[in-house]
């Protein structure tokens, strides 16, 4: 039975969508055809599945093992690898999604990741960002909520290439109370949406804060001579959100030890130059 299985998804990640091929259509028909290869088992080992099937190490395999002690059959985890493979990704790939997420191979592909894609595909993404996504984030791509959420940041933030690394700090946070009230608060500090969509790419945890924290950093900024509106604003925002209060004035005081410095010229210095601040 395992040797029928591995030839069953060898062919199935051999007949990976050509260009011409509707992906969609073609990720139901890997998916279809991975279905009925394999009835249920009860003697379905996990960790040599992980092993033998999903190329993961077995270290790896008896880690991710413990999140899959339920699964009494191979169908489910056949089905995702099926569908995985329709997207392009190769056997590495799929190995380093299944390490990161094990449960990503309880995901329903029907119920849920098929229903992703589609939502994604209709936001203008292509097969190969969204393998991407699902390589980096598998853990948020199997909630359908991904793509509600996408369509708020893509407009924002700009293309899927800058954001990907980014969106993991806000996927997982809450869009109306959390992300959209940062958003606000940093447009009304006078910062427009590139110098927003820099940010985000620079310091996503920001946006991601809770709103009275982002508040924080607007008056610790504030604080070091950088007043809302001007052009350093955004600079000294990345500035401060590295580093803790003392932190911060612990730097400054190195900054007035080691160069011997007055209070203002430190103030000048940093109110000109945040960056400062990080080294």
């Amino acid at each position: 039975m395992l040797h029928l299985r591995k030839r069953v998804l060898s062919h199935l990640i051999s007949a990976a969508p050509s260009p011409s091929t509707s992906p969609l259509l073609s990720l139901h028909r890997l998916a279809s055809a991975a279905a009925p290869a394999v009835s249920a088992n009860p003697s379905f080992a996990v960790e040599e599945y992980l092993v033998g099937t999903c190329g993961l190490t077995r270290p790896q395999a008896l880690k991710a093992s413990a999140k899959l002690s339920h699964l009494k059959s191979p169908s489910k985890p056949d089905a995702v690898l099926a569908f995985l493979a329709g997207l392009g990704l190769s056997g590495a790939d799929v190995a380093a999604v299944v390490a990161k997420d094990p449960r990503f191979l309880c995901a329903g592909v029907e119920r849920t990741l098929f229903p992703v894609v589609e939502g994604l595909t209709g936001l203008g993404l292509s097969n190969a960002e969204i393998a991407r996504l699902v390589s980096v984030a598998p853990g948020y791509f199997r909630c359908r909520s991904v793509v509600s959420k996408l369509e708020y940041y893509l407009p924002l933030f700009g293309p899927i290439d800058n954001l990907v690394r980014p969106l993991i700090h806000v996927l997982g946070s809450d869009l109306e109370r959390v992300v959209k009230p940062n958003v606000s608060l940093l447009a009304e500090c006078g910062l427009g949406a590139c110098d927003i969509a820099k940010l985000f790419i620079g310091a996503p945890w920001m946006f991601s804060a809770k709103p009275g924290r982002v508040l924080a950093m607007v008056a610790c900024a504030e604080g070091i001579g950088v007043p809302r509106g001007s052009g350093m604003f955004r600079q000294a925002l990345y500035a401060v959100s590295c580093f803790s209060e003392d932190k911060i004035a612990a730097k400054l005081d190195y900054l007035k030890k080691t160069l011997r410095w007055s209070d203002a010229e430190v103030g000048i210095a940093v109110s000109k130059g945040p960056f400062l601040l990080r080294r």
